[in-house]
């Protein structure tokens, strides 16, 4: 047996030296070659097929897909029995008679070949064509790719032993299937699945026989038939076609009549696209969260190179927290206030309290690459570790990290102090960074901005007037190292991913932040002081449907009565503040208006026990050089853009409808048993007697006084206005 084995082989090394002329000229002899054979059966290393990993939203419907190499592996059941003779009838006809190596075919190769003319034959069976599919897949460099492919007897001979081991393994059957999985047909496409989608659109269990005379003819040599490449490929993969169809003819496969029938057909190449990656995704920049998630987190494996080499070609299912619900709705939110033309860029996420799931992320531009078109090529809504950009200055959301502080160091609702309508750091001492140093600033004067002139301030008149001067010394009095570690404990970093900055205005929200950071913030008051990581990943299921579930983190940060009297505090927002203008959303919902210094950016973040968002709205041109006075957004012209004025309504259109049908749920109340009224010295003092005719208080919390995050005060004409820090 072994003398005919290597009579076989010798055999298939003249067919190579006939075919390849680099070998042919080698001077090659029967004796020469028979020296080097040791044909025993070697184990061949079959590392995992790449496969394209998906992206499911929480209803499980398909959103994203991600490949290496566009591939679907199927079972041998769900290809159609015309596929599978029509390959064999053209690669290996006598494939189911014959062992490792076609002692018949090799040798008519041989003859064929020697004698000139026409197409040359291989003489390789199916399973050596799949040896060496298996080690080109297998290759990780250009070198390795080409040695195993190159023309030389060593090569051969390896595949010889290699298909040796094959047939020991495996049937008939399971072989025909791998080969079909890994085989390339062309047009991007690997496997029979893939291939069958991208050619005809359908799966590979409907093909008809022209089709699969077609994918069959496709095989030999892709490159050459490519219908993508142009029409004299697709000529060359028609006549391909037809040669197929002759062949299974003449083994009576089918009759000529059918035959004829085929060759009749035209090429019928859909050319079905394949999306891939997140620019096709309807939600690109959820999937782009998901895909950053995917890379950088090393729950997902050990190494980048891992990570990525899992998403690209894993095979995987990954189930996501993407509520198509709540995204449609911040979508069309977005859309009714902000155009996809405009400069300035609205972007929203949503994120669930006690959970942290990400149910949308959206913007008001495209995802692309298009100037042109207005289009931005990074994720809005995410920090940079996700594939977004710097983010914009938060503002005055951060005024609900220093309330919290205040809250949590014993201040009660209506404790308070005087204000007036400037602030200044007593000394340099005043204000302390995490490390001691002074970073108080005496000569910079913050101002307010429509507050009015001060006067005495609680912390609920305070937060619901968005006083600057207030929280600066309010800020001053708890300490501003305790503002940062409350603002850090509900998971506050920069979108940048630098250190905060740890500075006097800090409570005044100078760093730049995402809006699933600040939505995931302000869903802690909603969970009553539980802050969880935002999430977005809630299963991976392998190739081999083995499935990881992934449960939210989550700890317990603040004392849920402080979070309760927060949540009493901001609920007046929508009532008696800086959003009464615009109303709340018919549910018990609480928030913050956040706008920036100069107006660079304008924010709002709110939350029901149920769901929070934060919405911001900034030019990511620059925000500081294109700032937000005197701008069309939306159709709409505004001298000035607050945080009420566009992102606070669009959190109210969106959170509306994406809370639509879900039964309200109401906040725990206040515990005013703790926190009601005011103490000792820090109580509003008793006003002064009204004089005769007075016809009523006009104190510093009436006309006038209708918050920072309000209708503007004129600029001043000269130019020389103090900085302003709503």
């Amino acid at each position: 047996m072994l003398r005919l084995l290597a009579a076989a082989a010798v055999a298939g090394v003249l067919v190579a030296a006939v075919s390849l002329p680099a070998v042919g000229g080698a001077g090659l002899t029967v004796n020469a070659a028979t020296d080097e054979l040791h044909l025993q059966p070697e184990e061949l290393k079959e590392p995992p097929l790449p496969e394209k990993t998906v992206l499911l939203d929480a209803n499980g419907k398909q959103f994203a897909q991600f490949y290496f190499e566009n591939r679907e592996s199927v079972p041998l059941d769900q290809v159609s029995e015309l596929m599978k003779t029509a390959i064999v009838a053209i690669e290996d006809d006598r494939f189911y008679q014959h062992g490792a190596i076609d002692l018949e075919g090799t040798f008519r190769a041989f003859a064929k070949n020697s004698a000139g003319g026409g197409d040359v034959q291989g003489g390789s069976s199916i399973t050596q064509q799949y040896v060496k599919l298996v080690r080109l897949n297998s290759a990780e460099t250009k070198e390795a790719k080409a040695a195993a492919i190159a023309p030389t007897v060593s090569r051969k001979l390896n595949e010889l032993r290699y298909a040796l081991a094959i047939e020991e393994k495996y049937t008939k059957p399971e072989i025909l299937e791998r080969y079909l999985n890994i085989s390339y047909f062309g047009a991007g496409a690997y496997g029979i699945q893939a291939a069958s989608k991208r050619f005809f659109g359908k799966p590979a269990s409907k093909l008809n026989l022209w089709e699969a005379a077609t994918l069959a003819g496709a095989v030999q040599n892709p490159s050459r038939t490519d219908p993508n490449a142009g029409k004299e490929s697709r000529q060359r993969l028609l006549d391909r076609r037809n040669t197929v169809l002759d062949r299974m003819a003449e083994l009576g496969k089918i009759t000529p009549q059918e035959a004829q029938e085929a060759k009749a057909k035209k090429l019928g190449f859909k050319d079905t696209p394949v999306p891939g990656d997140c620019d096709s995704s309807p939600y690109p920049y959820f999937c782009l969260y998901v895909k950053y998630e995917m890379l950088n987190n090393e729950v997902f494996g050990k190494t980048p190179a891992l990570r990525k080499r899992q998403l690209e070609r894993g095979g995987l299912t990954i189930k996501t927290t993407l509520d198509p619900k709540a995204q449609e709705a911040s979508e069309k939110a977005i859309k009714r206030y902000v155009k996809t033309s405009d400069k300035p860029v609205a972007s929203q996420a949503m994120v669930v309290p006690g959970t942290g799931a990400i149910k949308g992320m959206a913007a008001s531009r495209k995802y692309g690459q298009s100037k042109k078109k207005n289009e931005i090529s990074y994720n809005l809504p995410a920090d940079g570790i996700h594939g977004g950009g710097r983010g914009f200055q938060a503002g005055s959301t951060f005024k609900m990290f220093t309330l919290v502080t205040a809250l949590g160091e014993g201040l009660k609702i209506d404790d308070g102090f005087g204000t007036g309508s400037a602030y200044n750091a007593p000394s340099y001492g005043a204000f302390r960074d995490c490390k001691g140093n002074s970073v108080g600033d005496p000569k910079h004067d913050i101002h307010n901005s429509s507050e009015g002139g001060g006067g005495f301030k609680t912390l609920t008149t305070g937060t619901l007037g968005s006083v600057n001067t207030f929280f600066m010394r309010l800020e001053q009095e708890v300490g501003l190292c305790d503002v940062v570690k409350t603002a850090k404990s509900l998971g506050i970093k920069r979108a940048d991913g630098d250190k905060l900055q740890e500075v006097e205005t800090f409570t005044l929200g100078v760093n730049e932040m995402d809006p699933v950071t600040v939505a995931a913030a302000y869903a802690t008051l909603g969970a009553r002081g539980a802050y969880c990581k935002p999430m977005a990943i809630t299963e991976i299921r392998d190739r081999d449907n083995k499935a990881t579930a992934y449960k939210p983190q989550c700890k317990q940060v603040l004392d849920e009565e402080v979070a309760d009297a927060a949540t009493h505090i901001m609920s007046g927002v929508f009532t008696k503040g800086t959003m009464s203008e615009y109303g709340g959303i018919g549910r018990p919902a609480a928030g913050k208006t956040g706008t920036t210094d100069a107006y660079t950016a304008a924010w709002f973040a709110g939350f029901t026990p149920d769901l929070a968002s934060a919405v911001s709205l900034g030019d990511p041109r620059g925000a500081f050089k294109h700032d937000l006075t005197g701008v069309t957004i939306g159709g709409q012209y505004y001298s000035y853009v607050y945080g009420a004025t566009i992102s606070g309504q669009i959190w109210n259109a969106s959170m509306s409808r994406a809370l639509k049908g879900v039964d309200p749920t109401s906040f725990t109340p206040v515990n005013m048993d703790r926190f009601g009224g005011c103490s000792g010295g820090r109580c509003a003092p008793k006003p002064p007697p009204k004089p005769k005719g007075d016809s009523g208080d006009r104190g510093g919390d009436h006309g006038g006084d209708d918050g920072g995050d309000g209708p503007p005060s004129p600029p001043d004409p000269n130019g020389g206005a103090p900085i302003v820090i709503p």
